[in-house]
């Protein structure tokens, strides 16, 4: 059984929290606070820590910061589980060394998957590094994924993009990986019929873009801007470069796109077994989460986009959503979407 150290100053948090971990077969240890959350680190040293940010006496900053520190404590998967949002609040936490970065409130399914991809990676770079008696790492070493976009920060072009304007075509050659600074891309591609499937939504601080990190191989997707959308941009052979001499962070990306095939699965089943009412509820809510910061806040986004997501035709969209606003589930004005109603519209089926 697997330890977990979970670091939360709210008691019902905390308590709520720390009964879904041991349901989910692990051990919890508690802190309330930052500075005791630190001694039990260092006398207990758990599998992993999941930690507040704003805490009393000691933040997650500095939990984080100290355990760096020990050299008994530095390699334990470390995980924050905060309500702040904003993108350089997750990039300040990434940069201090943190393996995952989940926001409140969390879904349960989404906690208890970082969690066991961390320990399973953890698990993975241990095992290695008995076998081959890995070196320590370079100082200049990238070692996380948030090393890799800071990295494209400093190196890449930065390209801009009006909403609606083609970042790349299905077919033309895939020479450059993306990071968003700002805005949301959608991928997507035509069927036989010609009927457009939106095969994935990214948005601030998301990369893109990778068909191949070796070859130039043609992009098997289009991408296209949905709102006014800054870019960087690096080439795939100083990608390459990178990637050789960085073997942590090409771990990360593996990581990276076992998730975004295990998403698009997701989808696929949905298409295919979904209900309309569920797929049209489930597509609405993506679009929200990925658009806002607060899914009741409205989006504006097309109905064809809505329904080419959701796998069905424009017009029973249209029809459903109208059910939908009579139910009092949703607001709609033009092309605006506002949610009411989100918990019963994650119920449907």
């Amino acid at each position: 059984m697997k330890t977990i150290l979970l670091i939360e100053d709210d008691i019902v948090l905390r308590e709520n929290t720390a009964e879904l971990l041991e349901l989910s077969n692990y051990k919890v240890l508690a802190a309330p606070n930052g500075h005791i959350g630190v001694v039990v680190a260092k006398q207990s040293l758990p599998d992993i820590i999941i930690c507040d940010i704003m805490m009393p006496e000691l933040d997650g900053y500095g939990v984080l910061e100290a355990l760096s520190k020990d050299q008994e404590t530095k390699n334990i998967p470390f995980i924050y589980l905060s309500a702040k949002t904003e993108q350089q609040d997750v990039r300040k936490g990434m940069n201090l060394g943190a393996d995952d970065y989940l926001t409140k409130p969390y879904h349960e399914t989404d906690l208890i998957s970082a969690i066991e991809s961390r320990l399973a990676k953890a698990s993975i770079l241990s095992d290695i590094g008995q076998s081959n008696k890995i070196p320590e790492t370079q100082e200049d070493e990238l070692k996380t994924l948030n090393d890799l976009k800071n990295f494209l920060d400093d190196n890449g072009e930065t390209i801009h993009f009006s909403e609606g304007e083609n970042i790349y075509k299905e077919g033309a050659h895939s020479n450059a990986v993306y990071l968003i600074s700002k805005g949301i891309v959608k991928c997507h591609k035509l069927d036989e019929k010609g009927k457009e499937l939106i095969t994935a939504l990214y948005k601030e601080d998301d990369l893109f873009g990778y068909t191949s990190f070796i070859q130039n191989k043609p992009y098997q997707e289009s991408a296209t801007a949905l709102k006014d959308t800054t870019l960087v941009s690096i080439s795939k052979v100083v990608l390459k470069e990178v990637l050789i001499n960085n073997h942590q962070v090409t771990l990360e990306l593996i990581q990276l796109l076992t998730d975004n095939l295990f998403n698009v699965k997701e989808q696929l089943l949905q298409m295919a077994y979904g209900s309309v009412n569920q797929k049209t509820a489930q597509t609405i809510i993506k679009f929200a989460e990925k658009l806002n910061r607060n899914p009741a806040d409205a989006i504006r986004i097309s109905r064809s986009d809505l329904a080419s997501v959701a796998g069905i035709a424009t017009e029973t969209l249209i029809r459903t959503m109208t059910h939908f606003r009579k139910q009092g589930l949703i607001e709609i004005e033009g092309r605006n979407i506002r949610i009411l109603d989100l918990e019963r519209l994650k119920e449907i089926y």
